[in-house]
């Protein structure tokens, strides 16, 4: 039974990594015409561990940047993505502050 699950759960995060490949950047796709914003910026930078890898193994077109872009709104989607996969800046103050109080409070 317990093998069972592990084969389902691989078959599906390897069904989920290729889903989410579908929209790297970098390939053909996107052009100079149709520039992206935000919302796909946002998404690149949510995937941007797996546009490296696949940036790192296939080479060529494939980017983690997508460089026909809108300009500012596309790099800040990009750099939320990217804060979004580590906790972002108020995860970590949050659970400084957090473990500070809990040291205070041990004192008395």
């Amino acid at each position: 039974m317990k093998n069972k699950r592990i084969i389902l759960l691989i078959g599906l995060l390897a069904v989920l990594a290729v889903v989410l490949t579908g929209c790297v950047p970098g390939s053909e796709q996107f052009t100079e015409s149709a520039p992206l914003g935000f919302f796909w910026g946002l998404w690149h930078g949510m995937i941007a561990w797996i546009s490296f890898f696949i940036s790192l193994f296939a080479g060529g077109d494939f980017t983690i940047y997508e460089a026909n872009n809108r300009g500012w709104l596309y790099n800040l989607g990009f750099l939320l993505g990217v804060g979004a996969q580590i906790g972002g800046f108020f995860g970590g103050v949050r659970n400084r502050i957090g473990s500070r109080r809990r040291r205070n409070s041990n004192k008395w």
